[in-house]
């Protein structure tokens, strides 16, 4: 009896979802940023002096948060090797990827199931991808041990005009 109640108290939670708007994720981000700008479903802000941009769609629910970490010129093997290495190891729910010649820390998720709180950690997440690339690349505290040791190339980054991407 117990297990069915579990079941059925769970099921009920799941049903329900989060049912995240884009008005919400305007608050969210809003909140979020030291500086803002808003474009139909884009937004561009900066989180702790780092550019990021959040894409969303509600008809497809699909949402991004991204944030541009360097220009394809300046990355080399190594850097490209221990990207894939984190993604699998220390990323987390942010992973390292390249578009239009610049590396990106993107988190990706269907907008309508994100919860609030999973929206702030998501703008921390590909902040901190951001900030330890090069080093620890790594979105959190936590990791999942690695055979492979990484060694640390800090590489200097550009700094990304908000109004440019």
């Amino acid at each position: 009896m117990k297990y069915f109640l579990f079941f059925l108290i769970f099921s009920i939670g799941s049903a329900v979802g989060q049912n995240m708007k884009l008005e919400k994720l305007d608050a969210i981000i809003s909140s979020e940023s030291d500086t803002i700008l808003k474009t139909n479903n884009t937004w561009k802000f900066t989180y702790k002096e780092r550019l990021m941009m959040c894409i969303a769609d509600e008809k497809a629910n699909r949402m991004r948060i991204i944030s541009p970490i360097a220009r394809k010129e300046q990355l080399n093997e190594e850097l490209l090797l221990n990207s894939l290495i984190a993604n699998f190891h220390t990323a987390l729910d942010v992973k390292y990827a390249i578009s239009e010649d610049i590396l990106w820390s993107v988190f990706t998720h269907p907008l309508k199931e994100l919860s609030e709180h999973q929206i702030r950690d998501a703008i921390s997440q590909v902040y901190l991808a951001n900030l330890t690339f090069g080093t620890y690349y790594s979105s959190t505290n936590l990791t999942f041990p690695s055979p492979v040791k990484r060694k640390e190339t800090p590489i200097k980054k550009p700094l990304f005009d908000l109004r440019k991407l």
